[in-house]
Formats: C-alpha cells, structure tokens, sequence
C-alpha cells in the first residue's frame, strides 16, 4: 500500500495493518514484568498517548506518510513466537488448601469439601490435581463476554458467566459485518434487516449515496443487542458454561502467588420480582476475564487505569410504514457540528423501528443538544414518529493502559476496544473474547494447568498485532476529518469515489486488508488533499433541504 492509502482507509472502518509494523508517535512504551519458571521476563506493551488534536490540514499527510510507514515495516518485520517455559513435572508445586474426608473426623468430614471445590494454591505452569479444571469467570455477558465463555467451556475448563441484567438493551448502532455470521456460526434470522445502501449526509446536507460496489448477497447485518447477546449467552450456558444472573460487586485479589480469586457478586437466580435485591454470594476462581464493559468494575478492582469516554444517546423510534419503508435496506450517517462536534449521528434500521442517536467525547453535557440536532436534520424522514426507548451509555475511546494483571484480563469495550471514525465495537468485543479464551486453552492444556499473567499477555500481544494499527490511523483519520465543517465536507465528498467504496466495505465486511492499488492510491490520495483545501478556503455551500 503506498503513501497515498490514506485517503483508501478515510472511511474503511476496520484496515487491517500488523500493529507491530510501527509504533504511534507520542506512544509511551510501558515496561511489564511477568515471574515464570523463577525467571524475571521483560515485555513491552505500547500504550497510544492522548494529546491534543493537531491542525486537520497538517495532520492529512503526516496520516499518509505514517501509514505508508506502517505498512512498509510490516512487509520487513517477523514476529516471534513466544512459548512457555517446560511445565512443572508431576505437579509437586501445587498445595491443597481445605480438608479432604481422609484428613477429618467422622464429625468433619460432612463439612468438607469435594476435591472440586477445593480451594487450590498452585503455581503458574503446574499441573492441576486429577479431577480439577482450571476455574474462570467472565464477568459480563456481551458479545465478548459470551463468546469467551462459550470457547473455555467448549474445552472443558470450568467456567462462570456472570451478568446482570439479561434483558440489557445497550444503546448501539447493532452493526455487524458480514463475516461474523460464519465466523462466530450465527443464524441469520438474528439480522433484522440487510442494510445495502449508506447514505452519508454533509453538514449542508449534502447525500452521498455508497455501498453501489457490493454484491448481490453482500449487507452490513442490522441486530439488536437484546436478540445477539442473549443468543450468545444461551450458547454459552448449552455448551457448558454456568450462566449467573447476578451483579458483580468486586473482589478480593491473590494475597500470594498461585492463590485463588475471591468474587462477591448479589446473586438474582432465585429472587423474583422487579424490587429483587438478590442475595449476596463468593466465588473463588483461579482467572477472572473482565467483559463488563466501559464502566468496568474488573478494570477498576486490578487497577487497569483510565481511559476517556464518549457519550452515546439512541432513541429507538418507531415511524410511519411509508417512512420504514425507506429504511428497509438503508442506514443514514450525518456529520456537522449541529449533530456532533467530534463524532457522527445515525439513523438505523431495526426489526419495526429505526435508532436514532449521537455521540460526542469533548461535549459530554451537551449530548442532549446533539440528539435534538439530529432529530432536526433527519425530521422530513422521522417525523411522526413515537419513542420506543431512550438509550445512554459510555463507549471507551481508546485502549485502556494495562489490560493484564496477574490473572486478570480485559476485553472489549473493558478493554477500550471500539474503533475511532466508526465506533464499532461488536465484533471486536467477540473476537477479542475468543482470542482471550483461545489463549487460556492452549497454555492451560484444556485447563489441566495453572496459567499466569505471561500466559495472558500473550493475548495482548496477538490482539496487538493483528489490529492494533487499525485503531491508531482510524484515531488520527477521525482528527482529520470529524474536527470542523469543512472537513466534514470533504470527508461526504471522498464518499462519492467508487474505489473509497470499493475498500471500505470490502475492509469491513471481512476484516482483511484492502487497498493495494498504487495508482487508485495516488489519484485518491491528491483528490483528498485537494478536497480539503477547497473546503477550508470557500464560504460554505447553502443548506439543503432533504426529501
């Protein structure tokens, strides 16, 4: 991909460069340690550094030049695969904790524990006692707390789903790209509606029409949150996962090496009713996965450090028929500074209904006023329409600092794992999970060992390669373009290319690089530079009225 590949990806939601092909400048390079096999081993984790938004106009070719960077030191870089160090034989290391029938008297022996529930004290890399499984919770049932649930308990290690509220309706956009139905075996009546065409809409109302480049069978897939993680949490719990309706409170941490965690969560399995304050209930695990989202208690608790948020607010709408009618296979993005000064709105078709919403990250307070901005500009195709439900949530705008500690791990949105420009987050959160769990297996031996924090961050390190370049030219690529009107403008106009088309739904509905034509590269990459210095030096276009 040459220089120019920028202007390729201004709108592909999900480019694809190995993140360890460059590092970000004014990254932090943050030393970690992990103790295996009695050994200190150094690792690296780069951690992207916020700062201020440079100027739109000076940040196009830096974007450009970086990418090329990027991907030029990709083609050079081998990656080296890590192994763990020769497990201990015989599992000498491990140390029962709690009485067994052959230790205790007739009159304890009632009282003790099977060799299950046993709390153990063992060392990473050790065999587990015969009859034993590694222990794990996930915390949070999400797509990617409920896909890593489902591949642990698949292999057969013990595995505990925890969530809260089993109806929760996040406020998302519910787009998914087309080859996580084969990835993650989902049916296809979970897609509501098979959106083919994307309407990008300027601040002046300028209608780019895109999505003419797809295929007959191909669609970004439209869910509903409520219907896709319940799914995935049954699969889960069918497969062998323990399902817990109950909310996580917090937990006590490992006080010495191999020691279990401790996990106080209310417990809602056998309360009734709307008032049901459920009873309060400890589990000790040897893992615990944080998937509990933005907000995240894990995160909080093993001291993963913060990160900044946006502010997402969605309000489920059901129209008139004439008016879902055109919404049948279309959804509808709006930029300009009246709907978000740092983000975009959208219009998005559910099942019988549309979502409508906004988000922002420098404007927390004034979400309201945007909402209202994007009623306003998208009235003559909403108007009549009644409120379903009123949607607010936090979406982590980068990743967090540490998203490993001892036993601990963090993914999706826990671990700020939702791309800039598009905001997705959902097949990130799946895929984050299943790669977390995959991990666990393979060093677990299907949970027959002990795992620690090198095991773990092997995850990070896989995750970091594969995608980790992708969030940082889409954060750059949002400075660029979501900033001012102007650029706005310019960013509608780019739309119109049929080879930005082209790259960005085929980037997006697979996940795979796009882009490797130098002379589409080139011409695309003038035609964006000069976009945007038109639009910064003309008195804007009048407002257009939308039909």
């Amino acid at each position: 991909m040459s220089p120019a590949s920028l202007a390729s990806a201004v709108l592909a939601s999900a480019v694809l460069v190995p993140a360890s092909a460059f590092l970000a400048p004014g990254s932090v390079v943050a030393p970690t340690a992990a103790l295996r096999g009695g050994q200190q081993l150094q690792h690296q984790q780069t951690l992207p550094q916020q700062s201020a938004s440079p100027s739109p106009l000076s940040c196009a070719p830096a974007v450009a030049g970086l990418t090329a960077l990027g991907v030029a030191a990709a083609a050079a870089a081998s990656r080296q695969q890590s192994r763990r160090s020769a497990p201990l034989a015989g599992g000498s290391s491990a140390r029962l904790v709690g009485l067994t029938t052959a230790q205790t008297s007739p009159s304890t022996a009632a009282k003790s524990r099977s060799l299950a529930e046993a709390k153990i004290v063992v060392c990473a890399g050790a065999r587990l006692p015969e009859g034993r499984k590694l222990r794990v919770a996930v915390v949070g049932g999400g797509p990617g707390g409920a896909c890593c649930a489902d591949s642990l308990a698949k292999e057969g290690i013990e595995t505990f789903l925890i969530e809260r509220k089993l109806d929760n309706c996040k406020p998302c956009g519910g787009a998914i790209p087309l080859c996580m139905l084969a990835e993650f075996d989902l049916p296809k009546n979970i897609v509501d509606r098979e959106v083919k065409k994307m309407t990008m809409i300027s601040p002046t109302n300028k209608e780019v029409q895109i999505g003419q480049t797809l295929k007959d069978h191909e669609y970004i897939g439209m869910v509903r949150r409520e219907v896709l993680d319940d799914f995935l949490r049954n699969r889960a719990a069918e497969n062998g996962a323990q399902l817990i309706n109950g909310l996580f409170l917090g937990m006590q941490l490992p006080q010495k090496t191999g020691e279990s965690y401790v996990l106080t969560y209310n417990d809602y399995n056998s309360a009734e009713g709307a008032s049901r304050t459920g009873e309060k209930k400890t589990l000790e695990v040897d893992v615990v996965i944080g998937a509990d989202g933005a907000n995240s208690r894990v995160a909080k608790d093993i001291g993963a450090g913060d990160y900044e948020y946006a502010i997402a607010f969605q309000e489920r709408m059901r129209i008139p028929d004439d008016k879902m009618e055109y919404y049948k296979d279309r959804a509808e993005m709006y930029v300009g500074e009246d709907v978000s000064p740092d983000f975009y709105a959208w219009v998005f078709p559910k099942c019988d209904h549309v979502a409508v919403g906004t988000g922002t990250v420098i404007d927390k307070k004034g979400i309201q006023k945007y909402q209202q901005g994007i009623r306003d500009r998208a009235a003559p195709r909403i108007a009549g329409g009644e409120v379903l439900r009123v949607e607010a949530h936090p979406i982590p705008e980068h990743p967090r600092p540490w998203r490993v500690k001892d036993r601990a791990a963090l993914i999706g949105d826990a671990a700020g794992y939702v791309t800039k420009c598009s905001g997705e987050g959902i097949y990130f959160a799946a895929k984050s999970g299943r790669m977390c769990a995959e991990r666990i297996v393979t060093n677990s031996e299907k949970g027959s060992r002990m795992i620690d924090e090198y095991d773990l961050k092997e995850y990070i390190r896989e995750w970091d390669a594969k995608y980790g370049a992708t969030y940082l030219v889409l954060d750059l690529l949002q400075k660029v373009f979501y900033t001012t009107d102007a650029q706005r403008e310019s960013f509608v106009e780019l739309c119109e290319e049929e080879y930005v088309q082209t790259v960005t739904f085929d980037s997006y509905l697979y996940k795979t690089v796009q882009g490797n034509n130098p002379v589409g590269d080139l011409k695309l990459g003038w035609k964006t530079l000069t976009s945007l210095w038109k639009n910064n030096n003309k008195k804007p276009d009048a407002m257009r009225t939308l039909v």
